[in-house]
């Protein structure tokens, strides 16, 4: 009779190993969807709308049943030091009416707020007295759920980069 081995085979710690690092990531997720927001955070004054670019939107999906199509101006995006994250979205109907809105969405909250609404007529307009919103309140915030979930947030938290952001809307969410 041959001795048993102290070691199992490469195959069984390759996969024990496997098996650990999804542990691990697992639950790395589960406590960064778990932190508590800062009772001491205080948000930036948004800058002024930026200028956006129809031609640079990326396109993000809302919903199958809405003729809306809806984009967002990578150029446009900034992860601010307050921890919210900056954007310029579009909603274009079919008959080429453009709706334009300069936000903000705060992942570790699921929190947005629109700073500002423009009009190809005027141009932008100060929402007065903006007040942060759950993402999931109302229909209206549809989008701006989908605008986290498919790229601005990776669970609770932001997104580490602009870069990473439009790479994951392009591809329909950071899990796809």
């Amino acid at each position: 009779m041959s001795p048993k081995p102290l070691l199992p085979g490469p195959s069984k710690l390759l996969r024990a190993a496997g098996l650990c690092l999804a542990a691990m990531l697992v639950c790395s997720q589960a406590i960064g969807q778990f932190v508590a927001a800062d009772p001491d955070w205080k948000e930036l004054e948004a800058a002024p709308p930026p200028a956006f670019e129809l031609r640079r939107l990326v396109p993000f999906e809302v919903s199958t049943s809405t003729t809306l199509k809806w984009g967002i101006d990578p150029d446009t995006v900034v992860i601010a030091s307050d921890a919210t994250v900056r954007y310029v979205v579009v909603a274009q109907s079919s008959t080429g009416v453009i709706n334009a809105m300069y936000e903000a969405i705060r992942c570790n909250t699921a929190e947005w707020k629109t700073y500002a609404r423009f009009n190809k007529d005027s141009g932008w307009s100060k929402v007065t007295d903006a007040q942060w919103q759950s993402l999931g309140a109302s229909s209206p915030s549809r989008y701006a759920l989908r605008l986290a979930q498919q790229g601005i947030c990776t669970g609770a938290a932001t997104t580490n980069t602009v870069r990473d952001m439009v790479r994951y809307l392009k591809q329909g969410g950071p899990n796809r």
